[in-house]
């Protein structure tokens, strides 16, 4: 491939990854009006976004699973079509229940967008290549949970939070047929192992399980902070509007910059243990990954709606322990 090829295909990653991340986290700066739009209870509400979370965890497996063994153009299609799908049963809902079935439809098919491309990257890309281009991956997941919320919260009026729904369908449909008209279909190169490692071998490896564990306990923190954060603020003493709250989640642009620059230094000073070595290893991490983001917006959940925001702080320092465990071992292993 040439370097206008390399190009192209960042550019395709770009969009394809920051328009399916895009679809998550539409519903999290408005579950304040979406909580007075359908009078539900507070956990119920946040169900619109860790439904989303729930479905990307139940098949993160089956979809790393397909990636070893289906065209990739095929699967992101059909993924594409399912995920905007949902999102046009979201923006025509007027039922709560049927709002968070949809949210967990887009979930299920949102890893045939982003794992299985994983995948196919590792598959298909020189080492050097594929740290550049998977460093454009991680900004556009950044970029794509930042246009979400904004979305959601300050692009729309937050009373008109439907017509987000809208645009990030027309959005993720645009991306997916994109993809699958450039994504290669030969591979620059095979790198497919003979003998692939199931998901059991996978997780008996002791610095590979730590790694999972230091992802879920790491974004469970993460997402019950920036979930429950719109309730804090638009609370006393703040009473801040909706547009005000979602401008604070502007700090994820950071991680535009980190993205890329990871995949350099990776390239200089080593991979270390990748995760990219074939379909079902990636699988796994996004499985803990989101397991973490599921159970910790559950979890503090009950815990805000019990106890207030101190309890959320608690609940995610006891979070906190997870990575925190997992470094120190990882400290005594070397």
């Amino acid at each position: 491939m040439t370097d206008s090829s390399y190009l192209r295909l960042q550019v395709t990653v770009f969009t394809l990854v920051s328009a399916a991340f895009t679809n998550i986290y539409i519903t999290q700066p408005v579950l304040p009006v979406l909580q007075q739009e359908f009078a539900a209870d507070l956990v119920v509400v946040s169900l619109t976004v860790s439904a989303v979370i729930l479905g990307i965890t139940c098949s993160n497996l089956p979809f790393g699973f397909l990636a070893d063994r289906l065209p990739i153009q095929r699967i992101i299609l059909v993924g594409g079509i399912c995920v905007a799908s949902g999102g046009v049963v979201c923006a025509l809902s007027h039922d709560l229940w049927t709002l968070i079935a949809a949210r967990f439809l887009q979930g299920v098919f949102i890893p045939a967008l982003t794992t299985c491309l994983a995948a196919f990257l590792a598959k298909t890309l020189p080492i050097d290549r594929l740290n550049v281009v998977m460093g454009s991956y991680v900004a556009a997941s950044v970029i794509g949970g930042l246009g979400g919320r904004l979305l959601g919260g300050w692009l729309h009026p937050p009373l008109h939070w439907r017509y987000a729904f809208f645009s990030a369908a027309a959005m993720v449909l645009a991306a997916a047929i994109n993809a699958f008209r450039r994504l290669p279909r030969a591979p620059a190169r095979d790198v497919r192992p003979r003998g692939v490692q199931g998901y059991r071998d996978l997780l008996a490896r002791p610095e590979l399980l730590r790694i999972y564990c230091c992802a879920a306990g790491s974004f469970g923190i993460f997402s019950s902070i920036f979930n429950y954060l719109p309730f804090r603020l638009s609370g006393p003493p703040f009473h801040y509007s909706t547009e005000l709250t979602t401008l604070l989640y502007v700090v994820y642009v950071i991680g535009v910059f980190i993205g890329p620059l990871a995949g350099r230094f990776s390239n200089r000073f080593g991979s270390g243990s990748t995760l990219l070595g074939q379909g079902r290893a990636n699988a796994l991490y996004m499985l803990f990954f989101y397991i973490g983001g599921w159970a910790g917006i559950t979890c503090t959940g009950f815990a805000f709606k019990h106890s207030g925001w101190n309890a959320v702080l608690l609940t995610c320092a006891g979070f906190l322990l997870v990575p925190l465990y997992a470094s120190l071992a990882e400290r005594r292993k070397r």
